[in-house]
């Protein structure tokens, strides 16, 4: 096979949510075509959407390895690598930013990096730019998003959410890091909405679960509560069960109680950990 056509087949596969056949392909040509940067840092993709990170880190490390000059490819192996707080991550990711300029997914990765790592001037020019390449791309306000939140900037950052949410409403986690905001910024109303929506979405976000059951118990509805509730014990794992009893509890309590467990604790709790999670 030549490379190009395993490639375009591999994006099909990925296009298809095949991550397993992409992978599959991807190691049975890999002998073939070793030396080639894409094919490692496509095999991390799909070997990341899998769950196997460390696998991943590995694929991207020789992608990278391999002096890759694609920025699609610098881009994507400097993200991933990102994750596990790589300092070979900057180099990538602002490389593929200077050499392919015009590229969105580039500006925007960068941009992604640089909010994380608290160099927010920057990050916003990065982010800017992207946003001039590509203007309706959700990622790139979903990015803008966290740019503010992670400055405590709540009522830009549910403007940039809003957008994201607006356009692609499908996208749960976006949902769920809009509805925590917007609970920071005391909009409890449009939280409740928004983290109950992003709860159906993703019936095994059990976090997703337990904010919506406490945002609409502080704005005293309850059956929805309770609904919540119950969803995030069927999906809950062993480790949750602390964190379900705390919730029930609240909700058995009062509105103020859950309200008062919501804002001092697992709101702030969860939208951190959300922020700083890689693209």
């Amino acid at each position: 096979m030549e490379l190009e056509a395993l490639l375009a087949r591999v994006l099909s596969l990925g296009d298809e949510g095949d991550w397993a056949g992409a992978a599959e392909l991807l190691v049975e040509h890999l002998e073939e075509f070793d030396d080639q940067p894409a094919v490692h840092c496509w095999l991390g993709v799909a070997e990341r959407e899998l769950g196997l990170e460390g696998l991943a880190y590995e694929r991207f490390k020789r992608a990278l390895a391999l002096e890759p000059t694609d920025p699609y490819v610098l881009a994507t192996a400097g993200n991933g690598i990102a994750a596990f707080d790589d300092p070979e991550a900057e180099q990538a990711l602002r490389t593929a930013a200077l050499t392919a300029p015009e590229i969105s997914m580039a500006r925007m990765l960068y941009g992604a990096y640089l909010s994380r790592e608290g160099l927010f001037e920057e990050a916003r020019n990065e982010l800017d730019a992207a946003t001039a390449i590509a203007e309706d791309d959700p990622q790139i306000r979903y990015e803008l998003g966290v740019l503010y939140a992670l400055q405590d900037r709540y009522d830009e950052a549910a403007d940039a959410l809003a957008d994201a949410v607006r356009l692609d409403p499908g996208d749960s986690w976006t949902r769920v890091v809009f509805g925590l905001v917007l609970v920071e910024a005391d909009r409890l109303e449009e939280a409740a909405a928004e983290l109950v929506e992003a709860a159906r979405l993703d019936h095994e976000d059990v976090e997703a679960q337990l904010a919506a059951a406490l945002a609409s118990a502080a704005i005293g509805r309850d059956g929805i509560a309770y609904e919540m509730l119950e969803r995030a014990r069927m999906h809950s794992a062993e480790g949750d069960a602390e964190l379900v009893a705390a919730v029930e509890d609240r909700l058995d309590a009062d509105h103020d109680a859950a309200r008062t467990l919501l804002l001092d604790d697992l709101a702030p709790s969860f939208l951190r950990a959300r922020l700083n999670e890689r693209p």
